[in-house]
């Protein structure tokens, strides 16, 4: 099986960086005011494709092979076209990267357990802690608006 596609994406798709984290994927957020070839050089030594929407990345001769360059559609339409391009499965192993650092998440400990609220907690459901951040993740309205969206991506992905 080949290894799931690792991404860094430039500061215009933040929104979509964060659903690709939601859905398991390794990807990073480009830092602000990176020059274009600092970005290319870091993509080229993690083994990243980097997600932009600036036409002129196509320019640079280190762009070949590592620069997808998207166009400025909405979110579900990137979606769409990245998850085609790279036969993402959205669901396969979504909400295991903490969403702000993209460290992939552990078993919450007991001072993670600590920090969820008492009516957030459902017997037998996980609670997962980044283990950079500290960051406690449980099934709240903010999970199941995220995997409502990443299950419509899906299927408009299998059904294609």
């Amino acid at each position: 099986m080949e290894p799931a596609a690792r991404f860094l994406c430039d500061e215009m798709l933040g929104r979509l960086c964060l659903y690709l984290r939601a859905a398991g994927i390794d990807a990073a957020f480009a830092q602000r005011g990176a020059a274009d070839a600092a970005l290319l050089r870091q993509c080229r030594n993690e083994g990243r494709y980097f997600l932009t929407q600036d036409a002129g990345i196509g320019e640079h001769k280190a762009a070949e092979g590592l620069a997808v360059i998207l166009p400025h559609v909405p979110l579900d339409r990137l979606a769409f076209l990245v998850g085609d391009r790279f036969h993402i499965d959205w669901l396969a192993c979504a909400f295991t990267r903490c969403l702000k650092d993209n460290a992939l998440l552990v078993p919450a400990d007991a001072e993670g357990l600590a920090k969820v609220p008492n009516d957030a907690r459902r017997p037998g459901e996980p609670l997962r802690q980044c283990p950079a951040c500290g960051r406690v993740y449980w099934r709240g309205s903010h999970y199941r608006r995220m995997r409502e969206r990443l299950t419509s991506w899906q299927v408009t992905f299998t059904a294609c």
